[in-house]
């Protein structure tokens, strides 16, 4: 037996490779015509996505009553990068009516029995705090045990990738005691997601829960089995921009840079080009330069972020090119067969906005399947 769910903010559809061939996706929603492309280029055909902006859904077209409600609502107005706006903010704000769709679920006794929302880290800081305190509220309000993980992908891919997870239960499901602890845990439970417990109101601490997750298996791969010397679709610079790349570097990203020189070994680096301030207090682009075999968290090119940068140092050789799109895919944990929109911007910016699939599944294992089956088993008894 399938358990079913609904994924809203689809996208690429991404936390469906997550979740697995065991769930069955009823509804799935997306607003940009190019990831919804992508999305049925992936998903079958996707017969079950609806292109229409989550505002303007209606109840009526929800077919059913799912397992699990998946939304990884707009993080632009809560991410560090944004102004501030938070949940007030034209794009997270979609918080809003998405919420507005689960309480008519619930109003119609077709409430989910999970919903699990994902945002950037920022999410819990947004506002002082207040942005998080108004989604527990929610949770609390429409009679759901919740609580708040934050998991990096860096456990499961070469990729710094922190993101905040809150997941909300049914309040007549039974949560199974292994599922929850009585304190935070440091690995999943950072000082940030405490405080913003600590400004929970009284009503909505007691239905808060510190999810329990096992700790993943060391990561087997690192960035250098992901990059390809012979990449599709993306050029080798040219040794005039590595070496305008090179000129962009501080003293200390150089001394990387000849530190791996001297290794006499293909090293596999990353480099993001962001602003900085001088001693003078001038502003300057800088490349900055990483080589511990992980890279920076995948961005999308809008909003001025910079698309992150390949380096391989080989002896004397260095060689630069921007991160190819299925590289890119990779460090997202997409199989190797996932078709990319053809332009570069269009496949990057799909993965710069997704959910990597490995957290997905291990919050999966972890605690929906496992609930979902102990209640199951509860009924049948």
């Amino acid at each position: 037996m399938s358990n079913t769910y609904y994924d809203f903010f689809a996208g690429g559809g991404m936390a469906g490779f997550g979740l697995g061939s065991g769930w069955k996706c009823l509804f799935a929603n997306e607003i940009d015509p190019k990831k919804a492309e992508s999305y049925r280029a992936n998903h079958g055909g996707g017969k079950h996505l609806l292109l229409k902006d989550v505002a303007e859904v209606t109840s009526d077209e929800l077919p059913g009553s799912p397992d699990l409600v998946w939304a990884s609502f707009p993080c632009q107005d809560l991410s560090l990068a944004g102004k501030g706006a938070g949940l007030a903010g034209k794009r997270s704000g979609m918080f809003k009516p998405f919420w507005k769709l689960m309480c008519n679920l619930h109003s119609e006794g077709r409430g989910p029995k999970i919903i699990a929302l994902e945002n950037v880290y920022g999410a819990l800081t947004s506002n002082g705090g207040r942005d998080f305190a108004t989604i527990a509220a929610a949770f609390s309000e429409l009679g759901y045990n919740f609580g708040a993980v934050v998991v990096d992908a860096v456990h499961f891919l070469p990729q710094s990738r922190p993101r905040f997870f809150i997941i909300g239960v049914r309040s007549d499901l039974k949560i199974p005691a292994t599922h929850f602890s009585d304190r935070p845990s440091t690995m999943w439970h950072p000082s940030a997601l405490v405080d913003g417990f600590n400004l929970l109101s009284d009503v909505d601490a007691e239905r808060w829960m510190w999810w329990r997750l096992p700790a993943p298996p060391p990561r087997n791969t690192d960035l250098s089995a992901l990059i390809d010397d012979r990449p599709s679709g993306i050029d080798w610079h040219s040794r005039a921009e590595t070496q305008y790349l090179l000129d962009m570097m501080t003293e200390n990203n150089l001394k990387k840079v000849e530190v791996a020189k001297q290794s006499q070994e293909r090293v596999v680096g990353t480099i993001y080009r962001r602003t900085r301030s001088d001693s003078n207090g001038v502003k300057r682009q800088r490349a900055e330069v990483r080589f511990d075999q992980i890279a920076g968290c995948l961005r999308t090119p809008a909003g001025g972020s910079s698309r992150q940068t390949i380096i391989v140092v080989d002896g004397p050789t260095v060689r630069s090119r921007l991160l190819s799109t299925r590289e890119a895919a990779r460090l997202m944990g997409l199989p190797e067969d996932y078709i990319l929109p053809e332009r570069y911007n269009d496949a990057y910016k799909l993965a710069g906005d997704g959910v990597a699939v490995p957290v997905v599944r291990h919050l999966s294992e972890s605690i929906f399947e496992p609930l979902l089956e102990s209640n199951r088993l509860a009924l049948a008894a």
